[in-house]
């Protein structure tokens, strides 16, 4: 394994967490705020788009730069 791909490596755990730690402390808020089913729906709606956004990107400049 080749620095670049450890790096590389690297970079999308740290970026996997990152989003892990976020899915929980919004989870935590969601809960204790009592916030009603449609809330919630909402909110990981937004959360999964903004996610999903993230991850066409990546797989867009793969192509693209290729």
């Amino acid at each position: 394994m080749t620095f670049e791909q450890f790096e590389s490596l690297g970079f999308y755990l740290g970026i996997s967490a990152l989003f892990l730690f976020i899915f929980l402390a919004i989870k935590d808020v969601l809960d204790q705020g009592e916030v009603p089913l449609v809330g919630k729906i909402a909110v990981w709606l937004v959360l999964f788009l903004g996610c999903f956004g993230f991850l066409v990107k990546g797989i867009i400049q793969v192509f693209f730069d290729s």
